[in-house]
């Protein structure tokens, strides 16, 4: 792996968190993702399964954790199941994973390779009365692959059909929302790396420039700060690309006097940062573009300051929808009247603000949390609010990363990462 190694405390932790939740006398079962074919010998690079990453620091294929605390045996109260290195795999694919570094990075002691699973499950499905699956129910997830993770519970629950079934997914939706501070600790190195990448484009961009080679140089910058790749496919949308707000062919060229939105972000350690930057391709902004940018900034600044425990997720929406809808009245983009006979399910500031403002952010870019549950100390929410104007030629979203705090304003991750109209002109006319 790129990254440092990550102190197991943190997943034994989670692990301790985990198994509090579940019903006595249970076992929890997670899989490692596959690695997909693409076609002939190719693959996609292997991304580890957040869930397992979790619980247990493994961010390798094949391996498999089970959690049975009320086990009889104590040293099946936590498995690991690995695929068995050996010296072929080593000189062909490198090193795997001994039994003694998936302690040590995991904090688990019994580690058997795969070859024992169906033995040892058959041995602990006789001790436990419940199984836990784990299964996608987040909000936003579309899957149409089979994974790993369903092939292995279509096996499980047909050989052991007698056994009651849970599902991990909601224990893990409210765990993984509220972050320990080692992973603020990751999440603030993904975003340090992610301002690395922005300082760096500030002195790359000018008139002609292509939107690839901005990403190229994001890129760059990641690779070089041990970030493995973006954390979600990059926006680089120049002039009215920002107004397609999942544009990500980035392959057009950047013309003087056009703003670029820059929705990107680096992983570190399987954790995402997610920022959205605007830069004007001449290096200062129009007047208009300036009054624009400086409503949505209000708008983001005031937003966060909403982000406190307690709140709920849908009244905050609301909220944030006023302020905007004052902002575009003030700019004359909307009238009194198009506000008192608008659609209350589709309010008239849509029209210009059509996504919402916050999503929770971890080691998903659009991580778990449980939308129907009070805000809560630790959570880590993007703020990102735009005004999308087609018909003048550009759009604009600004975007910060930030940790709910037991008391006050949240604490910004991107507090350092030029946002100011004045800064961004500065930096860019060095």
């Amino acid at each position: 792996m790129k990254y440092h190694p990550i102190d197991n405390s943190l997943f034994i932790k989670n692990r301790k968190n985990f198994t509090a939740a579940m019903n006595p006398n249970s076992l929890a079962v997670f899989n490692s993702n596959d690695i997909y074919p693409i076609s002939a010998d190719s693959t996609l690079p292997f991304e580890q399964h957040r869930d397992i990453f979790y619980l247990s620091g493994v961010d390798q294929e094949e391996s498999i954790l089970v959690l049975f605390p009320d086990c009889p045996k104590e040293k099946h109260r936590e498995i690991l199941f690995l695929k068995e290195t050996n010296e072929h795999i080593a000189i062909w694919e490198g090193e795997k994973l001994t039994k003694e570094k998936a302690f040590e990075t995991s904090g688990i002691k019994t580690v058997y390779w795969l070859q024992d699973l169906e033995k040892i499950m058959f041995e602990l499905m006789t001790q436990c009365d419940t199984l836990y699956i784990n299964t996608n129910e987040h909000y936003r997830a579309n899957v149409e692959t089979e994974t790993r993770e369903d092939r292995f519970t279509k096996w499980i629950k047909d050989k052991y059909p007698a056994h009651k079934v849970e599902k991990s997914n909601p224990i893990l939706q409210g765990l993984r929302s509220v972050k320990d501070s080692i992973e603020i600790d990751l999440i603030q190195k993904a975003c340090d790396i992610t301002e690395n990448g922005f300082r760096r484009i500030l002195e790359f961009v000018e008139p002609g420039v292509w939107e690839f080679e901005i990403e190229a140089e994001y890129m760059h910058e990641f690779l070089r700060n041990r970030s493995r790749k973006f954390a979600y496919t990059p926006i680089i949308a120049s002039g009215n690309n920002a107004n397609v707000l999942h544009y990500i062919e980035n392959n057009q060229q950047c013309q003087a006097g056009e703003l670029i939105l820059m929705d990107v972000g680096a992983e570190y350690a399987n954790y995402s940062s997610d920022m959205t930057r605007m830069v004007p391709v001449s290096g200062r902004f129009s007047k208009r573009q300036a009054e624009i940018y400086k409503a949505v900034l209000r708008v983001k600044n005031e937003a966060t300051k909403m982000l406190v425990p307690g709140t709920m997720w849908e009244a905050y929406h609301v909220e944030v929808g006023k302020l905007m809808t004052g902002e575009l009245l003030s700019l004359g983009l909307l009238d009194k009247a198009d506000v008192q006979n608008e659609d209350k399910d589709w309010p008239a500031y849509k029209k210009y603000f059509m996504h919402g403002t916050s999503h929770h952010m971890g080691l998903d870019t659009h991580d778990y949390g449980l939308l129907h549950e009070p805000i809560e100390a630790n959570m880590v929410f993007t703020v990102e609010p735009g005004i999308y104007l087609p018909d003048e030629g550009f759009g604009i979203r600004i975007e910060d990363d930030v940790v709910v705090q037991a008391s006050g304003a949240p604490f910004n991750l991107m507090r350092n990462i030029p946002i100011e109209i004045e800064e961004i002109e500065e930096l860019m006319n060095a």
